[in-house]
């Protein structure tokens, strides 16, 4: 289904989102190395049965920042009241920065989520971790290319952290998949950084209310902390599974799109079957 764009006023802000289809609604959530469109293969294969959603948070992608403070989850949810159904609650499905954005807005407005699916998520309140010296070689040498202004080699460094993997060669993501990471997160890095975002407050004590589905997806290769927190944080959650994907570093949307699709779409089979037995259970 030929997607359509669409601007959502949030604020003084115009977010940039694509849309297409019908049926519950699936809203995309990026990482923050990336844009919308490091959902491309999964969007335009969920058209078919959802209302599939995927937006430029600000400062990435077609989304511009405004000098003003602003709520990630503010944003969100004005997406979702123009373009979604009000009457059935969405599902969101974020990666890394998104996917803490999913958790947020779970906890902000728990009737208007049916269920989480979290790829190597953020978690605010999160206990601090120490990186292992390989991922902290690689942030200490994007910080010094950052501070003598060097932002192609910012850009290739973190393409190496979480594209191939802290514990990989560089470049083990090549071709098509290599030069949209490059281009997205050029214009994440190339934006000025305008206005000041409202964290909510942690949520780490407070998952235990996140009663709807929950899925997360770790790649193996991800940095290990953060393979780490994902365990920790699927013993917290009620109604969580854990699932490792083998072979995949931090975005596995855009390393192997097919794959994950796949897994996505059985995922939200599954979750389809948990709310509904849910629903049973209350009513009985």
């Amino acid at each position: 289904m030929q997607p359509q764009t669409e601007i959502v006023a949030s604020g003084n802000a115009q977010i940039a989102v694509e849309w297409a289809g019908n049926g519950r609604p699936i809203v995309f959530l990026h990482a923050n190395v990336a844009d919308r469109r490091m959902w491309r293969h999964q969007f335009d294969t969920l058209s078919d049965s959802y209302r599939v959603i995927a937006f430029d948070r600000r400062g990435f992608g077609e989304t511009r920042m405004v000098d003003e403070p602003y709520r990630q989850t503010d944003d969100l949810f004005a997406v979702l009241d123009q373009l979604a159904d009000s009457e059935e609650a969405a599902i969101l499905v974020g990666c890394s920065r998104g996917g803490g954005i999913a958790i947020d807005a779970a906890l902000a407005a728990p009737k208007r989520i049916a269920a989480l699916v979290l790829v190597a998520p953020g978690v605010g309140g999160a206990p601090a971790t120490t990186p292992i010296s390989a991922v902290q070689r690689l942030l200490d040498a994007t910080a010094a290319a950052s501070k003598f202004g060097d932002l192609d080699k910012v850009n290739r460094l973190q393409a190496a952290l979480w594209l191939d993997g802290p514990l990989t060669k560089e470049g083990r993501i090549g071709g098509e998949a290599r030069e949209l990471f490059l281009s997205m997160n050029a214009v994440a890095l190339a934006t000025p950084s305008l206005g000041r975002a409202i964290e909510p407050e942690p949520v780490w004590d407070r998952l235990d209310q996140i009663t709807v589905p929950v899925r997360i997806l770790c790649g193996t290769l991800d940095i290990p902390h953060i393979k780490s927190r994902c365990e920790q944080l699927a013993a917290r959650l009620p109604n969580s599974q854990l699932e490792m994907l083998n072979g995949c570093a931090h975005l596995p949307s855009l390393e192997k799109p097919e794959h994950f699709t796949e897994r996505l779409l059985t995922i939200l089979a599954d979750c389809h079957e948990s709310n509904y037995q849910m629903i049973r259970q209350h009513d009985e």
